[in-house]
């Protein structure tokens, strides 16, 4: 996966040797499934497939990819199982990233079936007619606009408008010193996409929108806090590149921007939202691609299951089994209120994390968007009355987990998820390498060591234990059909 830290030697310690399979595609505690019914036509699964490490090393397809999709559509090259593809990347349209894997897979792909790390942003229609601050590489305003926002300015307009603000590199600083004249809306918003190029310059600037209620050149203000809604994007620390060692990724960026805010003002920097692998919320938000798909092409089974295809432990392993812990507890908790599949393509509950403190009003923008409630990180709290707009927008409310405190009358108005499971399946083509002299990291080991998530999510390392390890993409294919006695007509 492009952005993805692999399993660190400072993470591992005594592991358990990988359970690579015997015979082709099946391993793992599920592999004796296959077998109980009558092999079956229509899909009752879906999957999630990470792109980078998967089906593509750098710019080179890896040979296993176009076998396997050869499986998965039929002559007129459509899909026979609805398909996701979800990346961390974030520096491109999710058309462009289309096209690429069309390439470099030979089967046509379209844009509703990729998943970058800003696709959840759809949903946070609050934003969508505000002036945002965008930070991150790439063709920032097309994203931007392509989202849904229509007032994006990025740090680099920014700093031409307010030239007085950057100030690190010396050669850069304007010959004269006046302040602008030129008159900026109020920045309401930042969006963090991904790493800058020039990290002193966003830094410097971000910090200005947050210390002045989003009027940068104005004095630093004592009421600032809680400062502006900051919604960021891809979350990883390091990504692999051509290096020996990973590189910094846009996890370290924020952990520099928490730490210089912090630092200034003594206080935590908060998140309206954190999106990207590991995030529930693109799990939840790649559930409700999958289920349109089905919904499209009339498959009347039930989508059961989702099976996580990736090459990172930290980072796919982990946000799968994240997401299936959430459908187990969700199923156990409302076993009468899972949804039918067919009319459940916008509408399962999200799982807010700890600690959380939106504002009001955004559980009702998301709702109107047709997808589920956004899953945030920790520290937000619900202000009063968001349940009730829930309810008025004919879905189903957030699932709270611990610590929350909403209004009365939430309880009455949950409703499980759709899918039952999510499988999570390792691939050795990427990031994991079985002939490595480290194994996959034990929970021992890692609990003894640093941890390279980001601040607001706590670690368990159970979570970094797949289900299945397959050889390669096209295995993973070959143990799903059969693990679903899957037989596609």
């Amino acid at each position: 996966m492009r952005r993805a830290l692999p399993p660190l030697r400072a993470l591992l310690g005594a592991a358990r040797p990988p359970r690579l399979p015997a015979p082709r595609g099946m391993c793992g505690p599920l592999a004796g499934r296959s077998g109980h019914s009558a092999l079956r036509g229509l899909p009752s699964f879906g999957f999630l497939f990470d792109i980078d490490g998967v089906l593509v090393r750098g710019r080179t397809p890896i040979p296993a990819a176009r076998a396997a999709f050869r499986k998965l559509v039929n002559p007129q090259g459509q899909f026979l199982v609805p398909v996701v593809f979800v990346t961390n990347a974030g520096d491109c349209l999710r058309q462009k990233k289309a096209e690429q894997l069309s390439h470099l897979l030979g089967v046509p792909i379209s844009q509703d079936q990729v998943m970058m790390s800003h696709s959840p942003l759809r949903m946070f229609k609050r934003y969508h007619e505000k002036c945002v601050l965008v930070s991150g590489q790439g063709p920032l305003l097309d994203i931007a606009q392509d989202l849904g926002f229509c007032q994006p300015i990025t740090i680099d307009t920014l700093r031409e408008k307010r030239p007085l603000l950057d100030a690190v590199d010396h050669d850069r600083r304007p010959n004269v010193l006046s302040p602008s004249a030129v008159e900026l809306p109020k920045i309401e918003a930042v969006v963090l996409f991904g790493e800058p190029v020039r990290w002193e310059t966003s830094l410097q600037l971000i910090i200005d929108v947050l210390l002045t209620s989003g009027y940068p050149g104005n004095p630093y203000g004592q009421e600032s806090y809680p400062h502006l809604p900051v919604l960021a994007c891809n979350m990883d620390l390091m990504w692999v590149a051509e290096a020996q060692s990973p590189r910094f990724g846009h996890g370290t960026f924020m952990v520099c921007l928490e730490n210089i805010y912090k630092k200034i003002t003594g206080k935590d920097l908060k998140y309206e939202a954190l999106m990207g692998k590991p995030s529930r919320l693109t799990y939840q938000y790649a559930e409700h691609l999958i289920r349109a798909q089905a919904l499209q092409r009339s498959w009347e089974q039930p989508i059961q299951t989702l099976y996580a295809v990736g090459d990172n432990v930290m980072t796919d392993v982990y946000g799968a089994n994240l997401y299936n812990r959430y459908l187990q507890e969700s199923s156990r908790s409302h076993p009468r209120a899972r949804l039918p599949a067919k009319a459940a393509a916008g509408t399962a509950p999200a799982l807010l994390a700890q600690h959380h403190q939106p504002g009001p009003g955004w559980e009702s923008e998301l709702a109107a968007a047709g997808t589920a409630p956004a899953l945030l990180a920790q520290h937000h709290q619900p202000g009063p009355g968001w349940e009730s707009e829930l309810a008025a927008a004919g879905t189903a409310p957030a699932l709270l987990a611990q610590h929350h405190q909403p209004g009365p009358g939430w309880e009455g108005e949950l409703a499980a998820a759709a899918a039952a499971r999510c499988s999570s399946v390792l691939v050795c083509t990427g990031v994991y390498d079985p002939h490595s002299e480290v194994a996959l990291p034990s929970r021992d080991s890692i609990a003894q060591n640093v941890f390279h998530g980001h601040r607001d999510f706590s670690f368990d390392p159970a979570l970094v234990e797949p289900d299945h390890i397959v050889p390669d993409v096209d295995a993973a294919v070959d143990l799903v059909f059969q693990l679903e006695n899957f037989a596609p007509h």
